[in-house]
């Protein structure tokens, strides 16, 4: 399955396929504050692992009609104030601490929720597989002249009415708020909410403080991630001469053990998971799709999930960012003369670094750098593949389609778990035009 989209939003569509048009017509924008009395007036704290991914990530998950009936938006806004006593720094706003790091006024004035009524049937809004901005923008509600995230709240919400009867919730959520666990989390225990269960299956722990840096920091590993990697291969001169494209390629279970067997075909590696065997493919295929010097040094960067690797673990509901960001090192020239194997096994000593030794590292050095990853020369994968993005039933049953609305970043690529059995992948990115077809070509020799 592939699906095109350029960078202004327009769709790329097959011969004789009709433009989806999906016109959403706002209501004004209201405040949901917590249902009772929750802490205000202080800050709360974000721990080192927050601060680097202040961006805001906007999903979307569409319902079919149900014979039900009922006032969706009331429901939702009714049950959002409830679990917000629980989570109560999302009713807060962004500001910066003494320490001039990111921190949440506990001002307790409420998300941001929007009702909307789209003139059109949920049937136009098409795969949310095949990333298309322009649309499903409209089903997420941003604020109006909003220049930083500090002018930004924390959540905002958007319940789309559609003419079938059908609705979507749209979630424009900040990273250092949460990471996809707690996310799904939080929309998790927002449904569960919405449905009446008394107690949340998974209530949150909001003490960050067991992330602390500390005292004196102490980074005992050399943290490349952070490294500025220049550009000899001039790629900026190929992203700025040429529209940026995205694609949706579905590798299915068949496709996605051709792509283990490659990993280990050459006995280099004695074992190799599904996402270090895809990760080293598409990271060698877009190598050679952007036609990268062989001299060019290009690095590898993902999420690992620390929540079980710190020691102690960390609480079970921690609410906050518990991935830490690991890394791979290569020249373009070592990756292709090497076959899939090579980079899948710097992916796997990348995910094998992530000990509590190297996470406390991590957040000792933002304490003492306060440095940025850096996206120069680099490949950002962001797995979603296992997040329950299904499991979002506001008693309305569980979503017929859910996802994220774009990508963040033209270096980032996304894993998404596809199909009704969610063991499929959709890999998406965006590459300039003709390295896009370059990477199709390679992909689908797989």
């Amino acid at each position: 399955m592939v699906a095109d989209m350029k960078e202004n939003g327009g769709a790329v569509l097959a011969a004789g396929e009709k433009a989806p048009q999906v016109v959403v017509k706002r209501g004004e924008p209201t405040l949901v504050p917590p249902a009772e009395a929750t802490p205000t007036g202080g800050q709360y704290y974000l721990s080192n692992l927050d601060q680097n991914i202040a961006v805001i990530v906007q999903t979307v998950y569409c319902y079919k009609p149900s014979g039900g009936g009922g006032d969706v938006a009331a429901a939702l806004r009714g049950a959002l104030a409830r679990v917000l006593v629980h989570y109560y720094p999302l009713a807060g706003r962004l500001g910066v601490s003494p320490e001039m790091k990111l921190t949440v006024e506990l001002t307790g004035e409420g998300a941001v929720f929007v009702e909307a009524d789209a003139a059109c049937e949920l049937a136009t809004v098409g795969d949310l597989t095949k990333p298309d901005p322009a649309a499903l923008g409209q089903l997420v509600y941003s604020v109006p002249g909003a220049k930083h995230i500090l002018e930004m709240p924390p959540m905002t919400a958007q319940v789309t009415r559609f003419k079938c009867g059908g609705f979507a919730l749209g979630l424009a959520m900040n990273h250092c708020m949460f990471d996809g666990i707690g996310a799904m989390e939080f929309v998790n225990s927002w449904a569960e909410t919405a449905r009446g269960v008394a107690e949340l299956t998974v209530p949150p722990f909001l003490d960050r403080g067991v992330l602390k840096a500390r005292d004196p920091p102490v980074h005992t590993f050399p943290h490349h991630e952070f490294a500025e990697i220049p550009d000899v291969s001039d790629t900026a001169a190929l992203y700025g001469a040429q529209e940026l494209q995205y694609r949706s390629f579905c590798f299915d279970p068949d496709r996605l053990e051709r792509v283990r067997g490659l990993a280990l075909a050459d006995g280099a590696l004695g074992r190799c998971t599904t996402f270090e065997a895809l990760s080293g493919l598409v990271w060698r295929a877009r190598t050679k799709a952007l036609g990268l010097a062989p001299g060019q040094r290009t690095k590898l960067l993902f999420a690992v999930d620390g929540r079980r690797r710190f020691v102690p673990p960390l609480p079970r509901g921690y609410f906050g960012n518990g991935i830490v960001l690991t890394n791979a090192l290569a020249t373009a020239g070592e990756l292709l003369s090497a076959p899939v194997s090579r980079a899948a096994g710097l992916v796997q000593e990348a995910v094998r670094m992530v000990t509590d030794d190297y996470m406390r590292s991590a957040v000792d050095y933002f304490e003492a750098t306060r440095a940025r990853p850096s996206l120069a020369s680099t490949l950002l994968i962001t797995t979603w593949s296992r997040l329950e993005f299904h499991g979002a039933d506001f008693g309305w049953g569980e979503p017929v389609m859910s996802g994220p609305v774009t990508l963040p970043e033209k270096e980032v690529i996304l894993f998404l778990a596809h199909g009704k059995e969610r063991k499929s992948i959709n890999v998406l990115l965006g590459l300039p035009a003709t390295a896009m077809d370059a990477f199709q070509e390679l992909v689908d020799e797989i």
